[in-house]
């Protein structure tokens, strides 16, 4: 896959965030990199998550959530699968942003995993 068709699954694959949170994702940049630098990442949240954040923050960079083509590329069977992979990436990078660590993260995946079942 092309990194411009990885680009527009990301971007079509933003549907996985509900409208009500995906209102609240402000000062963040979606970026896509072929490789990441440490082995065995899909995604990577780097910022000051949304609770820890103040009005007097002013004029800061964006916030980072970063996508690795080659991981999800080399994980998945076949392009269905490599949707699916893109999106709980996703998920899982935008809870970091709304201030949820690893530990909680987690738990939330296999709560909505049990709720929506494939």
């Amino acid at each position: 896959m092309t990194p411009a068709e990885f680009d527009k699954l990301v971007d079509s694959a933003m549907t996985v965030i509900p409208v009500r949170f995906r209102r609240k994702l402000t000062n963040v940049a979606f970026i896509v990199e072929a490789e990441p630098a440490r082995p065995g990442l899909l995604g990577l949240y780097q910022g000051r998550p949304l609770p820890r954040r103040s009005v007097a923050d002013s004029f800061t960079l964006p916030d980072r959530i970063t996508l690795y083509q080659g991981p999800h590329e080399r994980l998945a069977r076949n392009r269905q699968d490599l949707v699916r992979l893109v999106r709980e990436t996703i998920w899982h990078e935008v809870a970091h942003y709304f201030g949820m660590d690893e530990r909680q993260v987690r738990l939330a995946e296999l709560r909505r995993k049990r709720r929506n079942p494939r």
